[in-house]
């Protein structure tokens, strides 16, 4: 069986368990989820999603954010971690959105990847979640899960990314990283992979 046989058989054994394959950040618009996605660095989901209500009632565009008071931003983005930077980078998103982009969030990861401080996950976040184009986002439980199936053998992100788009059906490689993350979460953890528990038994190799 090849790599590419055995990928389907795992996501089509995810979207049984799995059925609702949806981002855990919570966002009405794409700037909230590209602004969520940032905050997410280092910081887990729920946080973000405790932080994010007061930030887009206060900023809830890229002309209100553009124009923001960092130390407001700051104040409200502080139990995030690392919140002096990714505040400074918030305010410097929305001034490029509105200068270079219309106001628009860039459909491209090559446009995503200029905006300060977003990498290649967020991007790819972006591309999937909102404009429906194939995506890897190789966030570190997808990465975990996807060394663990046999199908690649590095832990760097840009190289997971381009490895496993070679495996995973493009139409279905998005949902499937929703789904790592809901997987890894709970059965194929980073302390322990709890096999026992797992759809993905019969397709894993356990290099746990």
């Amino acid at each position: 069986m090849t790599k590419k046989e055995r990928a389907i058989l795992c996501v089509e054994a995810f979207e049984k368990e799995y059925p609702d394959a949806i981002c855990s950040l919570n966002y009405k618009n794409p700037f909230e989820l590209l602004i969520a996605t940032r905050l997410s660095a280092q910081c887990t989901d729920a946080r973000v999603n405790m932080v994010t209500p007061a930030l887009f009632e206060r900023f809830p565009d890229c002309y209100a954010l553009a124009n923001a008071p960092l130390s407001e931003v700051e104040a409200l983005i502080k139990t995030c971690g690392l919140y002096k930077s990714k505040a400074k980078s918030l305010v410097e998103i929305g001034k490029m959105l509105c200068s270079d982009f219309g106001g628009k969030i860039p459909d491209t990861i090559e446009e995503l990847t200029k905006l300060p401080g977003v990498g290649r996950k967020t991007a790819n976040l972006v591309c999937g979640d909102i404009y429906g184009k194939p995506a890897v986002v190789a966030d570190t439980h997808f990465i975990r899960l996807s060394n663990r199936l046999g199908f690649i053998n590095t832990k760097d992100p840009f190289k997971a990314e381009m490895d496993m788009r070679k495996i995973l059906p493009a139409d279905k490689s998005n949902d499937f990283c929703h789904r790592c993350v809901l997987h890894g979460r709970k059965v194929c953890t980073a302390r322990k992979a709890f096999c026992e528990n797992c759809v993905l038994n019969e397709f894993c190799p356990k290099k746990v």
